[in-house]
């Protein structure tokens, strides 16, 4: 099977497409689940897809979820037969070996059907704006396909090819975004008295913005806040009126989430006060962290150890400041996310995540494949291997 997994892989790599906008993408995945045999649903929370499959008379219901979309890179891979095909998109993050790894998984299960109970499969859009997962609640996903449980995978650069990781409790943090809009009064450079400057207001409020995570975080606790852009309306000669810092934060706790906005706004308000300026502060929450469950956990690490072998699994590996969309079903549903490695130093899957060049490593397709399965068989065993 592995050929027919590496084909539909390139494929999706060659026709990437953009959170919300995977129509090609979603039809073909429903076409091949089709083909499969399972009942499909299409247009779940936009362009999602969802496709049950049945063995026995198991009360039992595991839900399998994979990401879909691409993002807006140009990929530089000219030398690459299944390079991109949409100037400006690609596959930079292995949703592509993700579908194919799920996929993978449900050709082994409805071929073998060496389970009883029910699985659903889940191809969800818009995971690199933090927006399907939500999306798919919203349409009802767990009303319409209810499921007692939630599993996901995501390929790791870095990490030898094939090895799988996981952890108890958050695997992967939050993200949440900020604008931050100081309004001063504008003035000529040369007569700085007469002016507000909000580019020293702002330059004094990114260095008092490093002080949160440094004395307002629990040691204990893990966060990162950082300012990624500066910008100003002013010019060489002429102090600025406006300013606006943009950045985000990490972090693997509601508590620490509530912590970082509400000391950012404290801040900024007090030092835009202190100098006479205006400021307004947007903070939106984009990503929830991705918090596995305890008794999910230990059901993962002997799926992949039955897969990999136990030297190969991870099973307290350190937590990672990426963000994943999958955190939002753990919010409603027990499950675990694991890592699966991509290869690491000279392997042809070791670029980045989000790289031009990057690519999903087609040596771990029946890896992720045969994992998935594998858990079903784990979670929703025969009667006969029960009773054996």
């Amino acid at each position: 099977m592995q050929a027919d997994w590496v084909r539909w892989r390139h494929d999706f790599h060659r026709f990437p497409e953009m959170g919300f906008q995977e129509q090609r993408t979603a039809e073909r995945v429903a076409q091949l689940l089709a083909v499969l045999g399972l009942e499909v649903h299409r247009g779940i929370g936009g362009t999602g897809v969802v496709a049950s499959l049945s063995v026995g008379n198991g009360p039992g219901v595991i839900g399998l979820r994979s990401d879909m979309d691409a993002l807006a890179l140009s990929e530089t891979a000219e030398d690459r037969p299944h390079a991109s095909n949409h100037p400006g998109c690609m596959h930079a993050c292995g949703h592509d070996g993700h579908m194919a790894m799920l996929l993978g998984a449900a050709q082994l299960l409805a071929a073998r059907r060496d389970f009883d109970g029910t699985v659903r499969f889940i191809f969800q859009p818009a995971e690199e704006h933090g927006r399907g997962a939500a999306a798919m609640l919203a349409d009802g996903l767990l009303e319409r396909f209810p499921m007692d449980e939630i599993y996901g995978a995501h390929n790791i650069p870095g990490m030898p090819a094939g090895n799988i990781a996981t952890r108890v409790g958050g695997l992967m943090a939050s993200e949440d975004n900020f604008v931050i809009r100081i309004t001063g009064r504008g003035g000529h450079a040369a007569r700085p008295h007469m002016a507000i400057d909000p580019l020293v207001i702002g330059a004094e409020i990114v260095l008092a913005l490093q002080t949160i995570v440094a004395r307002s975080v629990d040691p204990g606790h893990s966060a990162v806040l950082s300012c990624t852009e500066f910008l100003t309306d002013g010019i060489r000669n002429a102090i600025p009126t406006e300013v606006v810092i943009k950045g985000d934060t990490r972090s693997y706790a509601p508590e620490v989430q509530a912590l970082l906005e509400a000391r950012m706004r404290a801040v900024c308000a007090g030092i835009c006060q202190a100098h006479g300026a205006r400021c307004e502060v947007e903070y939106t929450h984009e990503f929830a962290p991705t918090v596995n469950w305890p008794e999910c956990v230990p059901v993962a690490v002997r799926a992949a150890q039955a897969v990999v072998g136990s030297e190969r699994v991870d099973a307290d590996t350190p937590p990672m400041m990426i963000s994943e969309d999958f955190g939002r079903f753990l919010q409603a549903i027990p499950g675990a996310f694991v890592f699966i490695g991509n290869g690491d130093r000279s392997d042809p899957g070791a670029v980045p995540l989000h790289n031009a060049r990057y690519d999903f490593n087609d040596q771990i397709l029946p890896v992720g494949a045969r994992y998935f399965a594998e858990l079903v068989r784990t979670r929703l065993p025969r009667p006969a291997a029960v009773a054996a």
